[in-house]
């Protein structure tokens, strides 16, 4: 699962990237500064760009809310729905049938932007987390889907089975995010995609050896502490632990 990511670019450079525009030019300062961690349970806001507008790169906040609710609605079902993960990752094997997915697999699917994302390794019933990351450093585009509640997008990522290097880090649960390739970002945001598009696209594979994997700080899970901060994307080495790659 994906409950932790990271996102450091300023706002022209996804712009440029992704050949798109900031929704509203007041949003920049807001969102130019780095958040090294952005703990999904805070549900924080991020940008993302909708396929309903695919020009542009807009806020949403991190947890899919069901269509039906109203933005008063909105905080109060993230205390409800915490026992099911806050909306925040969704299983693409679930998306044509989910009462929340169906509704927005052919019509509301988005580009989630991020730096890097973290994911538990667990060795004797404790866990240590692992940064992931571009090895160019560049950004990773992750598939998500969404809602519009009243003017507010709420989104989730998509996950599946994980991949041989998400299995070793991941190795519990052994789930990853869905994360796109370059060519095929505008093809997930493309409106004319049949289901057996999407299907593809879901299980398209990104390669493994695009991607950097180092464990980093404990902090990472430490709610007393402040993790977003510059060093939490730093390696921190754990002598108990048998080096995975």
């Amino acid at each position: 699962m994906c409950f932790h990511t990271s996102q450091t670019k300023k706002v022209i450079e996804l712009e440029n990237r992704y050949n798109v525009k900031v929704s509203h030019e007041s949003l920049v300062d807001y969102f130019d500064a780095p958040r090294y961690h952005l703990n999904g349970f805070s549900h924080p806001n991020m940008l993302v760009i909708p396929q309903e507008r695919s020009d542009l790169i807009a806020p949403g906040v991190w947890g899919i809310v069901p269509n039906n609710k109203q933005p008063d609605d909105i905080k109060p079902y993230y205390k409800e729905a915490v026992k099911y993960g806050g909306g925040l990752n969704a299983r693409s094997e679930k998306v044509f049938n989910h009462f929340i997915y169906r509704d927005s697999i052919m019509e509301k699917r988005c580009v989630i932007p991020v730096t890097g994302f973290f994911e538990p390794h667990d060795y004797k019933k404790k866990k240590y987390p692992y940064h992931i990351k571009s090895k160019t450093d560049d950004v990773l585009s992750l598939a998500g889907l969404y809602t519009v509640i009243g003017t507010n997008i709420t989104f989730t990522i998509l996950t599946k089975e994980a991949s041989p290097l998400f299995e070793r880090v991941h190795n519990l649960k052994k789930r990853q995010p869905i994360i796109l390739q370059k060519e095929l970002e505008q093809d997930w945001l493309n409106p004319e995609l049949t289901n057996d598009d999407v299907k593809e696209l879901l299980n398209n594979p990104f390669n493994d050896d695009e991607l950097d994997s180092y464990t980093v700080s404990k902090d990472l899970f430490n709610i007393k502490v402040n993790s977003d901060v510059e060093d939490i994307l730093n390696p921190v080495q754990y002598e108990e632990l048998n080096t995975l790659f």
